[in-house]
């Protein structure tokens, strides 16, 4: 079974131009608690190499792009995201990482959790001995 699983976000708009609207429920599965984005990542910077216990994630890229890396401890599959109509799921005891952002690249998270540093598993050979339980 694939890591990489989408949401798809339908553009709504007319002649003025699109609008997307991310509804708890409906685009999104789970109730959003927080919302963040990322901008402005210097070139050869990576970012995330961490995975959650409980929380779960939507990660567009609102505009530019960047390449995500999903690791759930026995497969590792990688995916760009470059488009603001479609969000990628992350579920919880998933590695992940960010690589190769765009000058322009706006990465919106949306979050099943408010944040919780001890919800985090920073250290990558902890989440291989916690999977692999």
């Amino acid at each position: 079974m694939s890591l990489i699983q989408w949401t798809h976000f339908p553009p709504l708009g007319d002649d003025r131009g699109s609008l997307v609207a991310l509804e708890s429920g409906k685009t999104v599965p789970f109730a959003i608690q927080r919302v963040y984005y990322l901008f402005g990542t210097k070139l050869g910077i990576g970012r995330g190499f961490h995975a959650h216990q409980k929380l779960q994630q939507v990660a567009v890229c609102v505009t530019g792009r960047c390449r995500m890396v999903l690791d759930d401890g026995h497969q590792r599959e990688e995916v760009w995201l470059d488009s603001p109509t479609e969000g990628l799921l992350i579920g919880n005891m998933v590695w992940r990482e960010m690589h190769d952002f765009s000058p322009d690249c706006v990465l919106l998270v949306l979050a099943s959790e408010h944040y919780d540093e001890a919800d985090y598993i920073r250290n990558y050979n902890q989440f291989l001995q916690l999977v692999n339980k």
